[in-house]
């Protein structure tokens, strides 16, 4: 089945027609965990699935822009995805930190503000609130220099540990100055007035883009979902879409019901890039 087959939306049919009417000035955006990689219990050992830097190979050329908006550093998301140095993706960008960091393929560098001091004092309080709270073994805290993101993952019972946890880190986020960011078995604490819809808002300006697609699969990914409904509403194109889980689990609902196509995993995310390479080829 063709992309336009799988698509469940008029206004999906409409941002897929205008992206292969106009090519040149489209953007591809796409999340990192979940999306090109699939979700692990360490997010140290995350990688891109195995055909996301040939995919991108090909498709890059074709469109105006690719880039990657994810929470995690730039340069960790860079060198999870092996983006450095992979001939095609010279232009590849990729947004760290919800847009805070920022990592081009052709210099290979990174550019930032420094992170904002509640940071570093959430880093030194969080393992002993943990403690007090009870955190079961198998709860950890994933150390992404500009945020803090407790996991839940691995622990017995991990969805009710993450309501529990909720509340008392939601208050250790306040009283620094950070907000709470919930995700699927995570819960992310970071600096307000930053996300992926402003993140990827800033890049389109910058490029005067038109068409648009974003793929992501998790709550993080709702802002810039509601990027790309806007600027739909203002008659530019744009494409949703969510990628699901494969392991059984449902997709994350509030994804789902937005998206203009729903897709497995990495995997299913590589062979709509794949598509999309072969309906702008011709």
């Amino acid at each position: 089945m063709g992309i336009a087959e799988q698509i469940t939306t008029q206004a999906g049919r409409t941002g897929l027609a205008g992206l292969l009417a106009d090519p040149k000035s489209a953007v591809v955006g796409l999340d990192f965990d979940g999306t090109l990689a699939p979700i692990v219990p360490d997010p140290d050992r995350a990688r891109a699935h195995p055909g996301v830097v040939p995919a991108l190979t090909a498709l890059a050329p074709l469109v105006g822009a690719v880039v990657v908006v994810t929470g995690r550093p730039a340069a960790t998301a860079a060198a999870y995805g092996g983006f450095a140095a992979a001939p095609g993706l010279e232009h590849l960008t990729v947004l760290g930190h919800y847009g805070a960091e920022r990592w081009d393929a052709h210099s290979n560098a990174v550019t930032a503000a420094p992170p904002p001091p509640g940071v570093a004092v959430v880093r030194a309080e969080l393992p002993s609130l943990l403690r007090e709270l009870g955190a079961p073994e198998g709860t950890f805290v994933e150390d992404k220099e500009r945020a803090l993101a407790v996991h839940t993952r691995r622990a017995p019972e991990p969805d009710v540990l993450l309501e529990q946890l909720r509340g008392p880190l939601g208050e250790l986020a306040h009283r620094n100055g950070l907000v709470v960011e919930p995700g699927r078995m995570v819960v992310e604490l970071r600096p307000p007035g930053v996300d992926k819809g402003v993140a990827l808002r800033e890049f389109l300006a910058e490029r005067d883009a038109g068409p648009v697609l974003f793929a992501g699969d998790d709550l993080g990914d709702l802002a810039a979902y509601a990027e790309v409904a806007a600027r739909r509403e203002a008659g530019h194109p744009g494409l949703l879409v969510c990628s699901g889980p494969v392991t059984g689990e449902p997709p994350v609902a509030e994804l789902a019901e937005r998206a203009d196509l729903v897709v497995a995993g990495p995997a299913g995310v590589v062979d709509l890039l794949n598509g999309l390479t072969e309906l702008l080829r011709g």
